[in-house]
């Protein structure tokens, strides 16, 4: 079983940013995922800076994937998308179905992210049809589900792609052309000051009773509880997931990888490090919410 290290979700600056990766590629990560897919206007690194920093880091045995943006709205996004297909030279994980779309007209492979609401088994024959090669299941998409999707895939037949499933972090919850950031702050997205970069692991939102309830990134809405499915590991494996995907977090995450690198060659579970993972047994995503 393989770890990868999924794209940052978060706004850091530019140093902050290289410096961590520079150290993460010392990790015993398989893959590693890099790009911006959150939002266009965090322009710390651009798609260029992108290209470049895939470039160092792959080789030594490691795969460098280049993610793409989850809404593609405006030409500029799209011109960003085309510099990472033209360059040739890394898989990219299309995470719209414009990427997708891109990828089929050149040929090429791709990493089906987990914001492309994959539901179905022929849904997933028609990507490989595209050229999927490797697919990342969404966040509520748990071990029943998963199992009864790729169960259909071979009754009719078709080798499930490379399954990679989410195994540490804040879950990316939705998305939306505004920005739950400024709005917070009271700004405008046009003049938000690029106010995500004072929130490195998101903002986080409480209830009016004060319980933390979400954390809040840019356009995108996470948990606030960070998922763990280490404990899940035997489920895991006897499913059939080749890839375990960590997303990086601001403090912590070489203790993390560390974590998941023993308990992959480990016959046994390892303790739960971060919170109860609802949606993996078809549960609330949240610990303490009633189902249904």
């Amino acid at each position: 079983m393989k770890l990868s290290l999924g794209p940052l979700q978060y706004f850091w600056p530019r140093e902050r940013t290289l410096a961590f990766y520079r150290e993460a590629a010392t990790w015993p990560l398989d893959v590693i995922y890099l790009g911006e897919t959150v939002c266009s206007k965090r322009r710390e690194l651009g798609t260029r800076d992108w290209i470049a920093l895939a470039e160092e880091l792959a080789g030594e045995g490691r795969e460098v994937v280049l993610s793409s943006l989850a809404l593609v709205e405006a030409e500029s996004e799209l011109n960003a998308v085309l510099r990472m297909l033209d360059h040739g030279g890394f898989l990219i994980e299309a995470n719209d179905l414009t990427t997708v779309q891109l990828c089929r007209e050149r040929g090429l492979p791709f990493v089906a992210g987990p914001t492309l609401n994959v539901y179905n088994h022929r849904a997933l024959a028609m990507l490989a049809e595209d050229g999927l090669r490797r697919w990342v299941p969404g966040v509520e998409q748990g071990e029943q589900l998963l199992a009864d999707l790729l169960a259909a895939c071979r009754a009719e037949g078709a080798t499930p792609p490379e399954l990679e499933v989410i195994a540490w972090g804040r879950l990316p919850l939705s998305y939306s052309a505004r920005c739950f950031t400024a709005r917070a702050l009271d700004v405008a997205k046009d003049a938000c000051g690029f106010r995500c970069i004072e929130h490195p692991d998101g903002l986080p939102l409480a209830t009016r009773e004060g319980e933390p309830f979400l954390r809040i990134n840019g356009i995108q809405v996470q948990g606030e509880e960070t998922t763990d499915l280490g404990p899940e590991l035997l489920a895991l494996r006897a499913l059939g997931v080749d890839i375990l995907r960590l997303y990086p977090q601001a403090e912590g995450m070489r203790d993390v990888v560390a974590h998941f690198d023993l308990a992959r060659r480990s016959p046994q579970p390892p303790p739960r490090r971060g919170a109860v993972n609802g949606y993996w047994r078809g549960q609330p995503g949240k610990p303490g919410l009633p189902a249904g």
